[in-house]
C-alpha cells in the first residue's frame, strides 16, 4: 500500500516540478508584506484521513511550496505526540472496534466528553492496532484503515517547508499527570516548530522564554466567541476586545474566519469587521481557519471555493496572514493564481470556447435578462438561447418546453398540467399550451441543484423572460463573440402543435442579420440532424449536434455521419456540459473544487468548449496567469481517471462499472422533418397519443463512479478555427 502510494507522490512531484514561488513580487496587504501562508490542518485532510502519509504528502505535492503543515497534538499514555483534531479518537479511527471497552467519560475544560482517548492507550497500542478513517462522513471512505496514526515526527518526516503544532489541550493533559510543555520543549530540540498555538493563555504564557521566538512563533488559537477559555475564564470574544493584552504574549492570533467575515442569516457574507486591521496595528498577524470545500457554506452563493479564499486575502482593505484549510490545493490556486488578478485581460487566442448555459443560471434565474447580462460580464464567449415556443407562436429563451421548473407555473398554472411522452416521461406545464401573454404572467424561478444547495436566493425570481428577438439583439449589442441557438422538439412541434421552429428561428436570425456577417459566430445546436440540415444554406453557420447520453467511444462512422450534419469540410470538436460548481456534481477526483474539473478537462483533456451555468469560474482560471503564463507560480493540475482509485487496494474498491457503449451510426442519423401541421382548433392533442418524433438516443449508461469519464458528456461541434 505505501509503494502505491508513494509512486503516486513521485509522479505528482515530477508532474509539479516542484510548486514555485513567485519571480514577480506581488503587493500584500499581510502584516509582513509578504504572500498569505498555506496551512494544511492535517494535510490533504478534505479528501484523506487527517495527517495520514496520504493527507500529508498529497498536500506536499499539491499546495504551494511554503505550504506549512499543521498539527493538532494530542498525547498518549505515555507521552508521546501523536496529530489529531478530535481528543476522541473514535471521530477519526477504528478504535471503537478494536478496543470496544474502552470508552470513556472525562471532563475536558469544564464539559463531559464521551469517547475513546489516547491518554488510555501506549503509542505502541495505537501504532500496531489502530488505524486512521475519515472523520467526516460526507468525505470518501475509500481510504479509510488504510493508514495508521501519524505521530508529530511522522509529519516532520516528510521535510514540509514549516511546521504548526497546536496544542489544544494543556489543561486536560496536565489533569492526566502528562506535560505538554515538556513535550513540546523535547520536540523543538529535534524538529522545526516554525509555529506553536494554543486556545489556552496559561500554556503560552508558559512557553514565553522557553522558545526561541525568532524561530518559533507563539500563536493565540481563538475558538468560539462564548466559550470559555481555562485560564482566564474569560469569553474567547472578549478578549479579543484586547488585542494589546494578547501581543504581550503572541506574536498572532489563530481565529475562525466568521470573526472576519461573518455569514448573515441569510447566509450571505456581510459586511467585515476591523479585526484583521487593528491586530496588524498591534503587530499581530492574523490567521483564519474553518476552510473546506465541501461544507455547505455560501461563498455568496457561487459555491466557488476560491472566491472565499480571496475574500480573506484579496480585498482593498486587508489580507490575513495565512489560512487554514482541509483544502490545501485549492486554497494555493486562490492565492497562486487568482490574487491580484482582477485587471488581466481576456485569454488568448486559442483558449477554449467558455459557453453559457441558459446564461449565467447559477447566479440568476436560467434565460433571463438578468443571467445573460451576468454572463457576458463574467466573460462567456457564447451566450446560448435554448428556444421554446408558445402557443401563438412567439419565439423564447427556456431551458425546456415545461415551465414548472425555471418559472412559478406550478402554483399558476397546474391545473393545466398535463404529460406529453414525446417531450418528457413525467407531466409538465408546457409552453406552446400558453400564449406569450399568459407565459408573461409568470415570474423566472431560479433553479438549484439539490434542496440543501439554495442558489441566490435574493435573485430567486429577478430579471424577465428574454425572447429570441431580444436575446439576439442583446448579443449585438454586448458584441460577444457569438450565439449559441438550441432548438428543441421540432418534430413534435410541427406535427402536433402546428409550429414552424425552425423557421422562425431561421427569420429571426435573418431580422437581427447575423446571416450576413461572420464577426459574431452563430452555433446552430440540435439533437435532431433534420434539424440541423435545414441551416446549411448560411455557410457563417456552425451546426452543432447535441449527443446528450454518455457514450464509451466514436468509431469513424458514426463520426463520419455528423460531419454530413455538422459540416462538409472539417474535422469535429468536442465541447462538454454541463459544468457546476457545486461540490456535490464533482467527482471525488476534482478535490471538490470546480477548478480542478475545468483544469481536468481544458488542460487535460483539450475540450474545445465549455458550457457552464457558472461562466466566471471558468473565465476566472482562463485569464489566470497559472494558465496565460510559460512559468506559472503555481501549477493547476488536471486530475487523472483513476489515479485516487489506485492508491485503494483492490479488494475495497467499487465494482467495475458497465462500460460505455460506442456512438452508432443509428444515434446519429434521424428521419425528416414532418410538414408543419394546420391545426384548425387550439386545443391540444391527446396525450396518450405515443408518437415519439424526438431524435433517436443512446440507453443510459451506468455510473462510474470516480472515474472523469463519469462526469464528460460529449457534444460534437464543426471546428471552424475555434
Amino acid at each position: 500500500m505505501m509503494i502505491r502510494c508513494l509512486l503516486f507522490i513521485s509522479l505528482l512531484i515530477h508532474s509539479t516540478s516542484g510548486q514555485k514561488s513567485p519571480e514577480t513580487p506581488k503587493k500584500w496587504l499581510t502584516l509582513n508584506g509578504e504572500r498569505p501562508l498555506v496551512i494544511a490542518r492535517g494535510g490533504f485532510s478534505g479528501l484523506f484521513p487527517e495527517s495520514s502519509s496520504f493527507a500529508n504528502q498529497m498536500a506536499q505535492a499539491l499546495s504551494l511550496p511554503d505550504m506549512v503543515a499543521f498539527c493538532n497534538l494530542q498525547l498518549t499514555k505515555d507521552g508521546i505526540g501523536i496529530c489529531l483534531s478530535d481528543i476522541r479518537l473514535d471521530s477519526s479511527t477504528n478504535i471503537a472496534l478494536v478496543y470496544p471497552n474502552g470508552q470513556k467519560t472525562y471532563d475536558v475544560n469544564g464539559k463531559k466528553v464521551n469517547g475513546w482517548f489516547s491518554v488510555d492507550y501506549t503509542i505502541d497500542q495505537l501504532f500496531n492496532n489502530v488505524s486512521l478513517t475519515q472523520g467526516i462522513l460526507s468525505r470518501p471512505s475509500l481510504f479509510d484503515l488504510q493508514a495508521p496514526v501519524s505521530t508529530v515526527e511522522d509529519v516532520t518526516g516528510i521535510k514540509p517547508a514549516q511546521f504548526w503544532l497546536n496544542v489544544q489541550y494543556d489543561s486536560f493533559y496536565t489533569q492526566h499527570k502528562l506535560s505538554a510543555a515538556s513535550y513540546v520543549q523535547k520536540a523543538m530540540r529535534l524538529m522545526g516548530v516554525h509555529y506553536l498555538s494554543s486556545p489556552e493563555i496559561g500554556f503560552l504564557k508558559s512557553m514565553n522564554g522557553k522558545v526561541n521566538a525568532s524561530r518559533t512563533k507563539l500563536i493565540f488559537q481563538v475558538l468560539s466567541a462564548d466559550e470559555i477559555e481555562p485560564s482566564t475564564k474569560k469569553k474567547y470574544g472578549s478578549l479579543l476586545q484586547d488585542l494589546a493584552s494578547i501581543k504581550s504574549f503572541a506574536s498572532g492570533i489563530l481565529v475562525p474566519k466568521e470573526y472576519i467575515w461573518p455569514v448573515q442569516a441569510n447566509k450571505y457574507l456581510g459586511a467585515s469587521t476591523s479585526l484583521v486591521s487593528d491586530a496588524h496595528k498591534q503587530g499581530l498577524e492574523v490567521f483564519a481557519s474553518g476552510f473546506a470545500n465541501d461544507v455547505v457554506t455560501s461563498y455568496n452563493y457561487s459555491y466557488d471555493p476560491t472566491n472565499e479564499y480571496l475574500q480573506f486575502v484579496d480585498n482593498s482593505d486587508f489580507s490575513v496572514d495565512g489560512v487554514l484549510t482541509d483544502f490545501s490545493p485549492t486554497a494555493s490556486e486562490a492565492i497562486g493564481c487568482f490574487a491580484n488578478n482582477k485587471n488581466v485581460t481576456k485569454p488568448t487566442k486559442g483558449k477554449p470556447l467558455i459557453i453559457s448555459k441558459n446564461g449565467a443560471s447559477g447566479i440568476y434565474p436560467a434565460c433571463t435578462d438578468l443571467a445573460y447580462q451576468q454572463a457576458v460580464d463574467d466573460g462567456a464567449d457564447i451566450i446560448d438561447c435554448s428556444v421554446q415556443m408558445s402557443k401563438d407562436g412567439v419565439a423564447f429563451c427556456s431551458d425546456t418546453a415545461d415551465l414548472m421548473g425555471d418559472t412559478t407555473a406550478v402554483t399558476t398554472f397546474i391545473s393545466r398540467s398535463r404529460t406529453v411522452p414525446e417531450i418528457q416521461p413525467k407531466a409538465g406545464v408546457f409552453s406552446f399550451d400558453f400564449t406569450w401573454s399568459e407565459i408573461e404572467t409568470l415570474k423566472p424561478q431560479i433553479a438549484s441543484v439539490s434542496q440543501d444547495f439554495q442558489r441566490n436566493p435574493a435573485y430567486k425570481n429577478a430579471g424577465k423572460f428574454t425572447t429570441l428577438s431580444e436575446f439576439l439583439e442583446l448579443a449585438k449589442a454586448k458584441a460577444v463573440s457569438g450565439v449559441l441557438i438550441n432548438i428543441q422538439n421540432a418534430a413534435y412541434l410541427a406535427s402536433k402543435q402546428g409550429l414552424d421552429i425552425v423557421g422562425v428561428v431561421s427569420t429571426a436570425l435573418s431580422n437581427a442579420t447575423f446571416d450576413k456577417q461572420s464577426t459574431q459566430h452563430v452555433l446552430i445546436q440540435s439533437d435532431d440532424t433534420s434539424v440541423l440540415s435545414k441551416f446549411t444554406n448560411v455557410p457563417t453557420y456552425k451546426r452543432v449536434l447535441l449527443l446528450d447520453e454518455k457514450i464509451g467511444d466514436a468509431p469513424k462512422q458514426p463520426v463520419q455521419e455528423i460531419k454530413k450534419f455538422a459540416h462538409a469540410k472539417a474535422n469535429i470538436s468536442v465541447y462538454v456540459y454541463v459544468l457546476r460548481n457545486e461540490f456535490i456534481t464533482l467527482a471525488f477526483d476534482y478535490y471538490s473544487d470546480p477548478i480542478v474539473e475545468i483544469a481536468t478537462l481544458v488542460g487535460g483533456a483539450r475540450v474545445d468548449g465549455i458550457i457552464t451555468e457558472f461562466p466566471g469560474t471558468a473565465s476566472k482560471y482562463m485569464r489566470s496567469p497559472c494558465t496565460n503564463s510559460d512559468n506559472p507560480d503555481y501549477n493547476i493540475l488536471p486530475a487523472q481517471a483513476g489515479s485516487l482509485l489506485s492508491l485503494v487496494p483492490p479488494e475495497v474498491q467499487p465494482p467495475a462499472a458497465t462500460p460505455l457503449p460506442p456512438l452508432q451510426v443509428s444515434d446519429v442519423v434521424d428521419p425528416p422533418l414532418p410538414a408543419v401541421a394546420k391545426l384548425t382548433t387550439a386545443t391540444s392533442p391527446s396525450p396518450t397519443e405515443p408518437q415519439d418524433q424526438r431524435s433517436s438516443a443512446l440507453a443510459n449508461a451506468a455510473n462510474v463512479g470516480l472515474s472523469l469519464v463519469s462526469v464528460m458528456v460529449l457534444s460534437f461541434l464543426l471546428s471552424m478555427g475555434c
